[in-house]
């Protein structure tokens, strides 16, 4: 596995090896020593999917205090992750990943940032590892095209919950 650093503090890219033959693949996802002897010591207690069809938008979701570790378990989404952190000299910039079953790459999201993807195949399977238990009450929200954060989505109409469409915010 290789792990590089992004243009965002804290966040990483993780690209495991993917063994292919006749068969098909073998990938190795997780491995806790692995990260731990490179740096990443999160104690992660939870893994969540979502399941989405094609120009589906969900997020920019995200809390204080969870760390997570993204992936795309099947078909292809691009994902975005903003610094939240209203106090980092750095709030509001954000950086985008194309996720997919094709190149297997992971991203290491730190508290305090949020994450949206938009599915670009028929449809798309997102994995996450998070080290805290999920808290409804703890999360904040904003809108796929909040104005101040100028993010670039590769689709003008997605596909979008009320919750991504009003936004909400926790103090």
């Amino acid at each position: 596995m290789q792990i590089s650093k992004t243009k965002l503090d804290g966040v990483l890219l993780l690209k495991p090896e993917v063994f292919e033959d006749f068969r098909g693949q073998y990938v190795e996802t997780y491995n806790e020593q692995f990260c731990r002897d490179n740096g990443i010591n999160v104690k992660f207690v939870q893994d969540d999917i979502s399941v989405s069809s094609q120009h589906v938008l969900r997020g920019i979701h995200g809390d204080a205090e969870t760390w997570k570790l993204v992936s795309c378990m099947h078909g292809k989404f691009y994902l975005v992750v903003v610094n939240c952190d209203k106090e980092s000299p750095n709030f509001g910039k954000w950086q985008s990943f194309v996720l997919s079953d094709v190149n297997r790459h992971q991203v290491l999201i730190p508290p305090k940032h949020g994450n949206g993807h938009v599915v670009l195949s028929e449809t798309a399977i997102f994995h996450y590892k998070q080290n805290t238990y999920y808290n409804p009450k703890g999360q904040f929200t904003y809108i796929w095209n909040d104005p101040q954060l100028k993010i670039w989505w590769p689709i003008k109409n997605p596909l979008i919950s009320q919750r991504d469409e009003v936004g909400h915010f926790v103090d």
